[in-house]
């Protein structure tokens, strides 16, 4: 071997399986048992879901609280939130994630899952005085609009007073609205365990609470974007007053993102499923983006894939852990291992003469429908 080159690797979480800080430490260890002479990087990412705080906390310290608020399906989980320079950051799923889920979902849960835990959350953060509350959403098991939360504050106009002077920013890549065919249940409920029948249920109970909201606020947030993440939380947390930013953006600034590929000679990005949303502007798609536009090649590791060509436009070269190893349940049940032999294999075939940074193309790729199980959300 020649020498060494420069990788950063700045991969989302994988799902219930792997954090965001797992997966870039598994892949790590991969790349530096196949390529021993490389610098490894570890940055790891997120887009507003699962692993956001403990990113964040990585990125710049801070005190991680930890306490006990409403689970899913209304039992008590433990989560963590983080405090640092009087800035809180809470991140929904911890409250409210498809991940803590007993069992795999299901209609019963799809209908009964509330985010009450999330208002526990920002409850803490108001009760220690925080100014400023970001909220990041993703992998949520829920499809109640914010709801549950809203009950916890005592219903929407009295969340709405309460952060009257609170800069609530809500992190989030997804852009769907709270109704239709692009909406948070149609899009995402069936993820949560909704079948045909429940996603119909789920609509009407979202329009109606739509309605709630724009009365009791006296804001119409249904079709803004954002609306539809978390399973409408966001829709709750506009009305409120919240301003959305991009999730991987805002998680860019705090790490050092943008320096970090620019000095790298390939990045390495990744999340538990790659498909057509991915290419929507969640963290893997926009951290190949920022690697194109600097000229860096991109190796993405993902726990499966449902795009149908290797090598994806706006992304790079693609390998899948369910590809790796024969089967979802084995890359679910051993992601972590299974994802360093992965890296160790691919970082062993890499070369870096032969890398070439993919063109960004004008459509994104279609989903393929040849794998439909998810190793994450």
């Amino acid at each position: 071997m020649t020498g060494g080159v420069r990788v950063a690797v700045m991969p989302d979480s994988f799902g219930g399986t792997l954090d965001a800080v797992q997966a870039a430490a598994a892949i790590g260890a991969g790349w530096h048992a196949g390529r021993p002479d490389d610098v490894v990087v570890l940055a790891p990412q997120s887009d507003g879901g699962p692993g956001f705080i403990d990113v964040l906390a990585t990125a710049f310290g801070g005190e991680v609280r930890t306490q006990t608020v409403t689970g899913p399906l209304g039992e008590p989980v433990r989560a963590s939130w983080l405090l640092h320079d009087g800035v809180a950051y809470l991140e929904a799923a911890q409250a409210c994630g498809l991940h803590l889920l007993e069992q795999p979902p299901n209609p019963s849960a799809a209908v009964a899952a509330t985010s009450a835990g999330v208002g526990d959350l920002l409850s803490a953060a108001l009760l220690v005085g925080c100014r400023t509350i970001v909220v990041g959403l993703g992998g949520s098991a829920v499809s109640d609009g914010g709801r549950g939360a809203s009950d916890r504050l005592g219903g929407c106009a009295a969340a709405r007073r309460l952060l009257g002077d609170v800069d609530l920013i809500v992190a989030t890549d997804v852009d769907n609205p709270l109704l239709g065919p692009t909406g948070a249940v149609h899009v995402f409920g069936p993820q949560k365990g909704a079948d045909e029948s429940t996603v119909a249920l789920l609509e009407k109970r979202m329009i109606l609470w739509a309605a709630h909201i724009e009365a009791d606020c006296g804001v119409a947030v249904a079709d803004t974007p954002g609306a539809g993440a978390a399973g409408g939380l966001g829709a709750v947390l506009l009305a409120w007053g919240g301003r959305r930013v991009s999730g991987s953006e805002f998680v860019a600034e705090q790490t050092g993102r943008r320096a970090k590929i620019a000095a790298a000679d390939v990045v390495i990005t990744g999340e538990g499923r790659l498909d057509s949303q991915t290419l929507r502007g969640k963290a893997v798609a926009v951290v190949a983006a920022e690697a194109h536009r600097a000229g860096v090649p991109v190796i993405v590791l993902a726990g499966q894939s449902t795009l149908p060509v290797r090598v994806v436009p706006n992304l790079g070269e693609v390998h899948s852990l369910t590809h790796h190893t024969g089967s979802i349940e084995e890359a679910i049940a051993n992601a972590g291992p299974r994802l360093t032999d992965l890296a160790a294999e691919v970082a062993a075939r890499w070369d870096p003469a032969a890398a070439a940074t993919v063109e960004l193309a004008a459509d994104p790729v279609e989903e393929n429908a040849a794998e439909s199980s998810t190793v994450g959300e």
